[in-house]
This record gives structure tokens, sequence and C-alpha cells, in this order.
């Protein structure tokens, strides 16, 4: 059996030595603030908000277990098993590795902090600083192209017997989690991890795309060349054109995209009106714009 896919040349560029090293530090660094974060906030506090550690905290408050030993006890098989059974499709060799490496690390620092003082006993801020702790540290290990294992490799080995979808199979196992602390803890506790949930979530979108979100803007509108002319010489941004078809009419219509920032979308809005109040308007975001006159990030 071929464990590791082969990585398509072409498909990932060549980052260097320097590059995928910053990628383990990234998963390290990532699961150390998810590690305090449990601590600090979660344990105390009783916010068993899914994944893993969930569970480690639920059988923390009932039968007194060691969380960091509940995570490698679950890690560290669950790691092994997709490796076994998911084959190719598991990953690349690196992302294996950091998997490897976050499904380690993450229980480790969970050891090694065990005794951080809780830096508060309200369910309301550890469900809120907990979930942007553990958001921050995710995305970072995310974006050290990482995994920290848990619900979201056995969620992958689901999805491969079931067919149903990684998304549902991962939300599934979370929400199991978070009925079992409802049903073991208290209810009020699962509603906060909720809470939790939702924030890191959050969290992870804002460490993976950042807080810059600009605006893509769609246009159709019967005076295109004047309102080409007012995006190019007045917002003084790029304009593409794009031929679309009317759905109904079955018509070639030009369309415009642009993309412009915050401080400049009331701008575009107030041109657009001005020069045809009937034009077709779709605003958007944008994260991440890549090219001139947006900031970059690799």
């Amino acid at each position: 059996m071929q464990v590791f896919g082969k990585r398509d040349k072409h498909a990932v560029p060549n980052r260097g030595k320097t590059a995928m090293l910053l990628d383990y530090v990234w998963v390290i660094f990532g699961t150390f603030v998810v590690g305090l974060s449990f601590n600090a906030f979660m344990l105390p506090t009783h916010i068993a908000s899914g994944g893993v550690a969930g569970i480690g905290i639920v059988l923390h408050w009932t039968l007194g277990w060691e969380p960091s030993y509940v995570l490698w006890a679950i890690n560290l098989p669950v790691f092994f098993l997709g490796l076994f059974v998911l084959g190719r499709s598991f990953g690349y060799l690196d992302y294996t590795m950091k998997t490897l490496l976050g499904s380690v690390m993450l229980p480790f620092f969970i050891f090694v902090t065990a005794n951080v003082p809780a830096a508060t006993g309200s369910s309301l801020l550890g469900a809120l600083f907990g979930g942007v702790g553990t958001g921050v540290g995710l995305g970072l290990v995310f974006r050290g192209r990482g995994s920290t294992g848990g619900t979201a490799l056995a969620g992958q080995i689901i999805q491969k017997f079931s067919g149903i979808s990684l998304g549902f199979c991962v939300s599934l196992l979370d929400t199991m989690i978070v009925l079992t602390s409802a049903f073991f803890m208290s209810l009020e506790a699962a509603l906060y991890a909720l809470i939790s949930i939702y924030i890191t979530a959050k969290m992870i979108d804002v460490v993976q795309l950042g807080f810059n979100t600009e605006k893509m803007a769609l246009i159709i509108s019967e005076k295109e060349d004047e309102m080409r002319q007012g995006i190019l010489e007045e917002i003084d941004r790029g304009v593409t054109r794009i031929i679309s078809q009317g759905g109904y009419t079955g018509d070639d219509r030009p369309m415009l995209m642009t993309v412009v920032s915050q401080s400049e979308l009331t701008h575009l809005k107030q041109l657009v009106r001005s020069i045809d109040s009937d034009a077709f308007f779709i605003i958007t975001n944008a994260t991440e714009v890549f090219g001139k006159g947006f900031y970059t990030r690799s």
C-alpha cells in the first residue's frame, strides 16, 4: 500500500527550506497557544467546545482524568488508524508529519501548562477568551499547513466509509461532544461551548485571512464605457470587462468587475448611482487580494 500521495511539482511552488521550517514553528507555537488557552480559560470554566480537547474536559470533570493523557490516548491511535485506513488520501508526507507533530504537541503543552492559574471563573469570559485563544492557535497551525488531528482526522475516516461530507462529519462529532457535556455537566456549560465554537471559527478566519477585507463589485450597466472610465479615473482602480449573458433575454451584456478598499466603497456606490441609477450592482467581500495596489500575504 502506498501511504503518501505523490506531490505534483506543478501544483505547489518550491517554498524553500526556511519556509518549510517556519511551517513547523507555526504548528508548535499554535499548539502552545491552544494548550495555554485550554488551561487558562476552557478547563476551569467547564467549556467543552468540541474536539478531543472537549472530551478531555468532560472526562476531567466527571472521572478526574488528566486531560493531556486523554488527548494522547485518543490522538495517537486516531492518527495511526487514519494513516492505515486513508492511505494515500491521508495527505502528503510533510502534511502527515505536521499532523503527527500537532497531535503530540497539543497534549504536551496542555500537560506543561496544567499549573497555569485560571484567568477567570466566569463561564462567559471563559467561552469568549477561550474561543479567541483556541481560534488563534488553530489558525496558526493551519497557516503552518498542519493539523492537530483529533476529530478532524476522525471525520476523514468516517467520511471514507459513509460518503458524508467532511464538514458534516466533523460537525457531527463536535455536536456529540457538546451534547455529552450537557448531559454530564450542565446545559449551561453546553450553551457556552456553542459560543466558544463560533468564536473559534471566526478567529481561525481572522488568522487565515486577516482583518482587512476588500470589496469586490460587479456592475451591469447600459452606460458601460462611462462607468469604466469613472472607475479608472475617479477611483483609480483597475476594472475588468466580462461578457455575461442575460438569463431571460439571452443577450450578451458587459459586466464590470472591480475591487476597492473599504474606504473607497462609498465613493464607488456614489459614482455608480450618479452615472446610471438603474445599474445592477453587486458588492461582496474579497479577502487576501493579490496584486498592485493591495496588500499581499504569503
